[in-house]
C-alpha cells in the first residue's frame, strides 16, 4: 500500500487517471464496499486526474 504517492510522483505528467483507494486495509472485505465509487469514477475519470475513494 503506497500512502504518499500523490506526494512522490509527477501526477500530471501520467497519461491515465489515478484512484487512490482509502480503506482500513487492502482485504477484499475492506476493498468490496468501494467498487461502485470506483466504477463511477472510472466513467469520468481523465488523464493526470488522481481522484481519492474512501470509505464511509
Amino acid at each position: 500500500m503506497d500512502r504518499n504517492l500523490e506526494f512522490q510522483q509527477n501526477v500530471a505528467a501520467f497519461h491515465v487517471g489515478i484512484l487512490v483507494l482509502q480503506a482500513p486495509s487492502n482485504r477484499m472485505v475492506d476493498l468490496h464496499p468501494l467498487v461502485p465509487a470506483i466504477l463511477a469514477a472510472l466513467k469520468t475519470a481523465r488523464p493526470a486526474e488522481l481522484r481519492r475513494i474512501a470509505a464511509e
